[in-house]
């Protein structure tokens, strides 16, 4: 008689606990913690070293470089341009710089109710986004300029912030900042730009891609003669004070 095989049983893997996988859980948070934590100290020493000095390739320049080839630009010290160009831009951009601290709540309200986002983005919300965030219209890079701006209106003054501006601004294809649109436009550096230069060209820069300070149109042209009155008016009602000598 022979003996029958022990017939083999399969043993059953059991699922993970959930107690298992919590170490896997908190060591992605804890990483994810750390990794926010460092993109929050390089923050704060680009923000206190661009008190002194100039940054000169941002995110999106270095991007256009990479796209295009050689770019235009020229640092340039506010106080070296026409002061027609500070006021332009502003008049242009952000009327009440002077008077917030990083949001215009008015403008924002106003936007809201006619459905536009360009007039509610100050220029200390758009130098933050230029110089540490990338373009583009994503909730996460709206969350961190929100958060941002109001540490950059804190370390950096309102000339400063306005300095950085016209110097890394759009202002033409592979063209940033307004001496290189002096230049490139007008065959003339920013010192000696007109009142009526620097109004059309701070006229383009909502589509500094499209429009030509050069070859203005009718809306450009008319666009510029608001800015100009607006510059002539922030001049004037001392709104215009923050970041004049």
């Amino acid at each position: 008689m022979t003996d029958t095989p022990a017939r083999k049983t399969k043993k059953r893997t059991k699922a993970p606990a959930a107690s298992a996988r919590r170490p896997s859980l908190r060591r992605a948070l804890h990483l994810a913690g750390r990794a926010a934590l460092a993109a929050a100290g390089l923050f704060v020493v680009l923000l206190i070293l661009g008190a002194f000095i100039n940054p000169r390739l941002t995110p999106y320049i270095l991007a256009e470089r990479l796209r295009l080839g050689p770019i235009e630009r020229n640092w340039v010290a506010i106080g070296d341009m026409a002061p027609e160009v500070a006021r332009s831009v502003v008049a242009a951009e952000d009327a009440n710089f002077c008077n917030h601290w990083g949001f215009d709540i008015k403008a924002i309200r106003s936007a809201i109710d006619h459905g536009s986002q360009r007039g509610a983005s100050t220029l200390s919300q758009q130098v933050t986004k230029n110089v540490f965030l990338w373009q583009g219209h994503s909730w996460l890079r709206k969350a961190l300029e929100a958060v941002m701006t109001p540490v950059v209106e804190l370390v950096w003054t309102k000339r400063r912030i306005l300095e950085i501006y016209l110097n890394v601004a759009e202002t033409g294809p592979g063209i940033f900042g307004f001496d290189a649109a002096a230049r490139h436009y007008f065959k003339v550096p920013a010192a000696r730009l007109t009142a009526d230069q620097a109004a059309r060209i701070a006229a383009v820069l909502p589509d500094p891609k499209g429009r030509n300070p050069a070859r203005p149109g009718g809306y450009l042209r008319s666009r510029a003669a608001q800015i100009r009155q607006g510059a002539d008016t922030i001049e004037a009602d001392g709104r215009a004070a923050c970041f004049e000598d």
